[in-house]
């Protein structure tokens, strides 16, 4: 017969067996992080934003716009460092974070893997210390992606705050990650549009934001950016199923296709194969050494010049019967605008592996004035390097999934032919 403490140790081992079960098929309501994506046409170019929750202040969150930017190795935003936010130092309505010592390895290891090389920004050194703290700062360089300047920002510690999803609607629960930023004086953002004071880096780097999402999420990130400046996008990160009004049924994933991402070892942006553009049934072969790449600062598809005169050429043969326009900055093919229904034949983008992701009217027209519409790429000069960079324009109202982690990217080509958008999904708050 077994002792009482036998009996005893035995049942409390079964109770923790038991809690261990219970953590283990523990699964959490939600499959992806979201966020809204704004679009911004008050700076130099058109742009767009996520809004991320940054700080809780007085029993609420405080909310930044930030740049999406598909190629930056850090995020970086308008804050100040304070070593001791005990102290009450903060000024109000103020982000503050905490310093990253020149002492610590992510100084020496940002400095040394992020692929921003430009000839403004000069050595960065070891910066002084803040008032009573004892430690050395750690400037870096960062880009800005409009200006194309370079300026001086010091690595922090940062808290960002995001809201979790299924895919179909947004829970109250929230999701924190806790990335390695950097500071930067608000001179910095005045080139940018208004209320957007931060660069969200979505790259490949190790310190850009997908690299501080964990588990439960999925390395996959899924970008819809929106036509319209009055209702927004939307921005995933993780692998679940995407649902867009008014087809709330529907699962966005199975509209799109795949094609391979490539490396390309002097960047953490994305890049695809592009073997050949066709319009109208004629190909227009790109030559084999050429790169594509994705670019969420880039209004316009841009191409190399020589495969930009073939595309030009071709497209205004088929489009012949339509009134033609004076040329507007930057495009070099125009039409008159005031033909009734002005419709123009679909661009295709043939993959490497196949595919094809389809350019329609809405993605290759840009309505410029009243009166004049313009083909909706532009000529990168003879020695543009990638060959090709499809812009923001091409992408909107286009669902966009970046799987990370096996290195594919989807398309769903124009959402409007499958009535809906970009803009249509549902933000409203759940339990």
């Amino acid at each position: 017969m077994l002792l009482l403490t036998q009996l005893v140790a035995i049942a409390a081992l079964a109770f923790i067996s038991l809690q261990h079960e219970a953590i283990a098929q523990f699964v959490p309501p939600y499959s992806s992080v979201v966020v809204p994506v704004y679009k911004h046409t008050d700076a130099a170019k058109p742009l767009y934003s996520v809004q991320i929750m940054t700080t809780y202040v007085n029993m609420q969150f405080l909310h930044a716009n930030f740049l999406i930017d598909l190629d930056a190795p850090f995020i970086w935003h308008d804050c100040i460092l304070l070593w001791n936010t005990f102290a009450g130092g903060c000024p109000n309505n103020t982000l503050c974070t905490y310093p990253v010592s020149c002492e610590e390895y992510q100084c020496t290891d940002v400095r040394t893997t992020y692929s921003y090389k430009n000839p403004s920004c000069p050595p960065v050194n070891n910066g002084s210390t803040l008032p009573g703290w004892g430690y050395c700062t750690c400037p870096v360089n960062v880009v800005n992606p409009i200006t194309g300047s370079c300026d001086n920002a010091l690595l922090d510690y940062d808290e960002f705050t995001v809201n979790t999803s299924n895919g179909r609607n947004v829970f109250n629960g929230l999701y924190g990650a806790y990335p390695n930023a950097a500071c930067a004086p608000s001179s910095s953002f005045q080139s940018f549009p208004v209320n957007v004071s931060g660069v969200m880096a979505l790259s490949s780097s190790p310190y850009a934001f997908p690299a501080y999402l964990n588990e439960p999420l999925q390395k996959v990130m899924a970008l819809c950016l929106p036509s319209t400046l009055s209702s927004p996008g939307v921005f995933f990160y993780g692998n679940s199923s995407y649902y867009l009004l008014p087809q709330s049924n529907v699962d966005i994933r199975s509209f799109l296709s795949y094609t391979p991402l490539i490396n390309h070892p002097d960047s953490f942006g994305y890049f695809i194969g592009l073997n050949s553009i066709v319009i109208k049934t004629r190909s227009i072969d790109i030559p084999g050494n050429s790169t594509t790449k994705l670019s969420t600062i880039d209004p316009y598809t841009t191409l190399r010049t020589d495969i930009y005169k073939w595309v030009v050429r071709r497209f205004s043969l088929v489009t012949k019967r339509i009134p033609p326009a004076n040329p507007v900055a930057p495009f070099g093919l125009c039409f008159n605008a005031s033909v009734n229904g002005l419709r123009v034949p679909d661009i295709e983008f043939n993959l490497q592996d196949g595919k094809k992701w389809s350019i329609s009217t809405a993605n290759s027209i840009k309505q410029v004035t009243t009166d004049v519409a313009c083909l909706g790429f532009v000529d990168g000069g003879a020695t543009s390097e990638p060959a090709i960079v499809i812009g923001t324009f091409q992408f909107e109202d286009n669902f966009l999934v970046f799987d990370l982690e096996n290195s594919s990217f989807g398309f769903s080509s124009s959402l409007l032919r499958k009535k809906t958008s970009c803009a249509n999904f549902n933000f409203t708050l759940t339990n």
